[in-house]
């Protein structure tokens, strides 16, 4: 009885394997970038969302902007979110990235390609450079020695030195020295995809560096930098090496935006546009993995479609207490960030968190 037992379980069929629950996480950011490279070729119309259809130039632009400062908030948060550092001169090295970029094409006639090489290989010399002097010291002390680095460069540019920046007019590109298909309205489908490969090669960069034991030596550096030090490492190595590739970055993501734009303007190299990407990260998640890009692109989308409301027949036709605000972009974007913040206290990566399995997981799938 016991052999025939032991036959019938060895010839009865295997039980079916038990429901298998697939992360969204894994292949979320696969498709999210694949929607995004095919935009350009949705016609679809998003009606208070977007003014034009999704491939309309116009749209495009705006999302191109996104992709850019999601790119650069990310790269900030290297500095600030993974490594534990307030800097308050970031705007410097983004600045560096857009004027380096535009004299280079411009003032010195080189190729578009060269150009951007050596505006991020500059911008980050110049970050490891300021960096060096600035990691001497450390908290509130360091966020001050940052500020005053980056109102340095914002006079600088004002006072446009030898005609080089363009003082308070800025510097239109020459457009002569740009790749065809790159220059004209037409072509801004290009730009969008150029700043989607910015933002990809910004990914990659960020999360390499945090999932490497470099990337675990900021993380334990924005925790204890003491105990880092009593275990045989030098934490003002590891911090130079995240100033000076947030900085690169943020010459990438500069080079970016003077495409964009066409050129350099002053107000970018001002102190408010750091707390700005500060805004962006504190929004979308310090130190999280995805946070800093939903917070800047979302910030950003924000930030120009709040200008079109505030000028918008609607928000004329309202009475007087409620116009005033509501045509104020910085005062909605204030407050969607106050409630953010009380509501969403690890910015809104922490969504997942608090909504629970629902967010983190496909239903189960029957194999």
């Amino acid at each position: 009885m016991t052999t025939q037992t032991a036959q019938s379980a060895r010839s009865a069929p295997a039980p079916a394997p038990r429901g298998r629950r697939v992360p969204i996480a894994r292949f979320g950011p696969l498709v999210a970038l694949v929607v995004f490279a095919v935009l350009p070729y949705c016609g679809l119309k998003l009606p208070g969302i977007f003014d034009s259809a999704v491939n309309a130039p116009g749209t495009l632009q705006l999302l191109a902007l996104c992709l850019v400062f999601g790119a650069l908030a990310m790269g900030y948060d290297l500095l600030f979110g993974r490594t534990g550092m307030l800097s308050f001169g970031h705007a410097l090295y983004f600045a560096a990235g857009v004027y380096g970029t535009d004299m280079l094409v411009t003032k010195a006639g080189y190729g578009l390609w060269t150009a951007i090489l050596l505006a991020v290989v500059g911008t980050a010399t110049l970050a490891a450079l300021l960096g060096a002097i600035a990691l001497r010291t450390g908290g509130i002390a360091f966020a001050m020695v940052t500020l005053a680095f980056a109102q340095v460069a914002a006079i600088t540019i004002g006072r446009d030195p030898g005609g080089a920046t363009g003082g308070e007019e800025g510097l239109p590109m020459d457009t002569s020295k740009v790749p065809d298909f790159l220059v004209g309205v037409s072509n801004t489908v290009n730009l969008y995809w150029l700043a989607l490969a910015a933002l990809v090669v910004t990914v990659l960069v960020v999360h390499a560096i945090a999932d490497s034991p470099s990337g675990r030596v900021l993380a334990a550096i924005r925790d204890d930098e003491r105990r880092v030090g009593v275990l045989g490492l030098d934490p003002y190595r590891y911090k130079l090496f995240a100033f000076t590739v947030s900085g690169g970055l943020a010459g990438l993501a500069g080079a970016m935006y003077a495409l964009l734009i066409g050129g350099a303007t002053p107000h970018i190299a001002a102190s408010d546009q750091t707390l700005t990407l500060l805004v962006m990260v504190v929004l979308g998640g310090p130190g999280t993995r995805w946070g800093p890009l939903i917070g800047g692109f979302l910030f950003t989308y924000l930030d120009y479609r709040l200008v079109a409301l505030g000028n918008s027949d609607a928000v004329e036709g309202l009475p007087g207490i409620l116009r005033g605000p509501l045509s104020q972009p910085l005062f909605i974007l204030g407050t969607v960030f106050i409630l953010a913040v009380y509501f969403f206290p690890g910015g809104l990566a922490g969504l997942r968190t608090r909504l629970g399995p629902l967010a983190r997981w496909i239903p189960e799938r029957r194999t």
